[in-house]
């Protein structure tokens, strides 16, 4: 079959698409139907009730599924037509293809069942907001850094910067705030915060 791992046909390409709220699951089975190679990634999570707990099969990339194609032979109409899915991800050209390997590695950690989970996209520059704990709301500039991940507080008046640890789980790029979350490719990195911000 097309963009399955082994047997990857010529022209065909793996291409992300946005779903509608919670409607990752459906979009996939109605892909099923129309017989369009898909793949949507699940992880487990332990949902939590008054009177029980489940284990649930949850997207891993929230808002998000991937489709093989090969555009210059598919209709995208007949997945842009499918309930629950809002458009392919690209620019103004059209579709963009996610290269092969990264689709074979995410599968990869998951047949495996090695513990992951999907975060914000942080490239150097970036402007991001501590979203939880006792520094939540602070705002800054990610730099990099050969150590573990900081939080700099400059002083810029006296030319000083207060590091502090700070968890990159706790942290969410300001642009993105609210949009689906995106693999991290930095592990490493520490923020350029304005003491101003802080007042």
């Amino acid at each position: 079959m097309d963009c399955e791992i082994g047997n990857f046909s010529s022209g065909s390409h793996w291409y992300a698409v946005w779903t509608r709220s919670r409607q990752e699951k459906s979009a996939a089975a109605m892909l099923s139907t129309l017989g369009v190679t898909h793949f949507l990634p699940l992880i487990s999570q332990v949902h939590r009730w008054s009177d029980r707990k489940q284990s649930v099969a949850v997207p891993l990339f929230s808002g998000y599924l991937f489709v093989c194609m090969n555009l210059a032979r598919d209709s995208r109409l007949k997945v842009l037509n499918t309930s629950g899915i809002a458009g392919f991800v690209g620019n103004q050209t059209g579709p963009l293809p996610i290269p092969e390997q990264q689709i074979e590695d995410i599968r990869t950690v998951l047949e495996m069942r090695v513990e992951c989970l999907a975060v914000p996209l942080l490239n150097e520059g970036d402007r991001v907001r501590v979203s939880r704990g006792p520094l939540a709301g602070v705002e800054g500039k990610l730099v990099r850094t050969n150590s573990s991940m900081r939080l700099s507080i400059s002083i810029e008046m006296i030319h000083k910067s207060l590091l502090v640890n700070v968890s990159r789980e706790d942290v969410e790029p300001l642009e993105h705030l609210g949009a689906p979350r995106i693999p991290l490719q930095a592990s490493r990195n520490f923020l350029d915060v304005s003491a101003n911000r802080l007042s």
